[in-house]
């Protein structure tokens, strides 16, 4: 027993001074904060040497000073990542990207006000630091903290795995006004955004409602999960603790953040798509899924950077990764980039639109569908034609949808031995079926005999169709073919076609050839108006 008191005595004063051997070191950015924050534990507890790592204060000011500073690092979740500590007692640092200066900041992003700078070749935190701590202290910890803490009962401060006995009822009070607030402000939050539909509801061809339902609750719970961010210091849970509730109240966050956007990115498109039915453009209307599919993918991948900095990623690695390997997709797709590329000019050139009928780079059909890499276009038999936005973007176009008429340009080829009066009355009555039709321009048409053929004399036909669909000038070249031969059939004007005839004069015991030609004028307008009875009314 005797032994064993020696023994315990010996190893209490060995660890007794090893703890005294250990002093506040300034050498370096790492000794500095590990001084500080080892001299706040609770089990190496001296605020004195703890407060000697404070520039510019002393005292019970310099105590309370760094008391504070690890309160806020503790109230904010952040813990001091110690390996990645500079231990160089000459470190510099880039200040505004280009000057140099010896200071090493704690925490860049999340809060850059507190930094260790070197001052007579020692480490101190800053004096812009010990000027922000008492600002800082309060954004962390809300009004109301240290008199929660002074009015606690000592039953109150009772452990249960590491969480006092008051913080498990500061957890249920906060869920509690969490939930009631949650219902409350949904109904106010969905109820501005129906103020707010009422001023686009004439944009979009319905109701909103259910858009705007979406949006409400995602708002609420964010305003929600901010205002826990904010009394859950109040608590004052350990570090480790409030790293692990803070972690979970940020990840929630991004969530809810990525599914706003979503939801606004589907509210927007809503309206956009609204507006683009109502233009006359249908390639607005295929803009619409491509610009939905970019923005959800943007906002996916910024909401992944976001989740990512949460566990402590830096995001500059990752963009500068993501730019390498983007790069290198980019060398090793170029056509697909490309493609991309030729996409955007078609919407902002607008060569055509759905719907259209175009012809180019041998393909010849309707335009149905502009996808993100592709175009199909449907020819006439049907088939469809798979060509790269890339190749659509660069070749010469001829849209025919664009066109104000179709041109009807022919030949009408009359026998020989048609006399002279008969052709002139029958240009005259093709001139009165064209002119008489529904569907061609009056102002604008040519009948005209043009020429000698082989086997017939020319008159040449060039009319302009009214309607630029190609379905209906099929049938209203139906009808105006028809008009002519009935006219031709009745007048007696025959149509030639390749042949050869071989005219004998005097033939014995024969008569000479006589074809009976007998122009009539008048029974030519009389054949005309029965004629043009049977073209309906002009078509508005």
């Amino acid at each position: 027993m005797r032994k064993f008191a020696i023994l315990f005595f010996v190893l209490s004063f060995t660890l007794t001074a090893q703890q005294k051997e250990i002093k506040v070191d300034l050498s370096s950015p790492r000794a500095t904060v590990y001084s500080h924050l080892y001299f706040l534990q609770e089990d190496s507890y001296d605020a004195e040497k703890a407060a000697q790592t404070i520039y510019g204060l002393s005292g019970a000011d310099a105590r309370e000073c760094a008391i504070k500073l690890k309160q806020i690092l503790d109230g904010k979740g952040l813990r001091v990542n110690m390996s990645i500590l500079p231990s160089n007692a000459n470190y510099l640092d880039t200040i505004n990207g280009f000057e140099l200066k010896s200071r090493y900041v704690l925490f860049p992003n999340q809060m850059p006000q507190v930094y260790v700078e070197k001052i007579n070749d020692s480490w101190y935190y800053s004096v812009e630091t010990v000027s922000h701590v008492d600002d800082l202290y309060r954004q962390v910890y809300p009004l109301g903290t240290e008199l929660l803490k002074r009015t606690i009962p000592k039953i109150g401060h009772k452990k249960y795995f590491s969480i006092e006995l008051w913080q498990y009822l500061g957890i249920i009070v906060l869920l509690v006004l969490s939930v009631l607030f949650f219902y409350v402000l949904n109904k106010i939050v969905f109820g501005v955004l129906k103020l707010l539909e009422k001023s686009l509801i004439h944009f979009a061809h319905n109701s909103l409602n259910e858009s705007l339902d979406g949006l409400s609750r995602p708002i609420a719970l964010l305003i929600v999960f901010y205002l826990l961010e904010t009394y859950v210091p109040i608590l004052q849970f350990s570090l480790d603790v409030n790293l692990f509730v803070l972690r979970g109240v940020h990840i929630a966050q991004t969530v809810f953040w990525i599914y706003v956007f979503l939801q606004f990115i589907n509210l927007i498109m809503d309206i956009y798509s609204s507006y683009a039915l109502k233009t006359e453009s249908k390639l607005d209307d295929q803009l619409s899924p491509i610009l939905k599919r970019i923005l959800r993918g943007l906002t996916i991948f910024i909401g992944v950077l976001k989740m990512l900095t949460i566990f402590g990623v830096d995001t500059t690695t990752v963009i500068a990764g993501a730019s390498i390997g983007g790069l290198a997709v980019a060398l090793a797709s170029q056509d697909t980039v490309k493609n991309l590329i030729g996409t955007f000019m078609i919407f902002l050139d607008k060569p055509f639109q759905i719907g259209d009928w175009i012809e180019g780079g041998g393909v010849e059909g309707t335009v149905e569908e502009v996808g993100f890499r592709s175009s199909r276009i449907r020819a006439a038999d049907t088939s469809i034609f798979t060509i790269p936005n890339s190749k659509l973007s660069e070749i010469v176009i001829n849209n025919k949808g664009l066109r104000l008429y179709r041109r009807y340009n022919t030949t009408l080829g009359i026998r020989y031995d048609t006399p002279p009066d008969l052709i002139q009355i029958f240009v005259d009555g093709v001139r009165k079926i064209v002119d008489a039709h529904p569907d061609t321009r009056s102002d604008s048409y040519n009948v005209e005999f043009v020429g000698f053929g082989d086997s017939a004399l020319q008159i040449m036909l060039n009319v302009y169709f009214k309607h630029p669909g190609w379905a209906v000038e099929q049938s209203s070249k139906h009808r105006l073919h028809m008009a002519i031969v009935k006219f031709a059939n009745e007048i007696g004007v025959g149509f030639a076609f390749p042949s050869q005839t071989v005219m004998i004069e005097e033939f014995p015991e024969k008569k000479s050839l006589d074809l009976q030609y007998k122009p009539d004028a008048e029974k030519a307008d009389q054949v005309l108006d029965t004629i043009l009875k049977e073209f309906p009314k002009e078509e508005s």
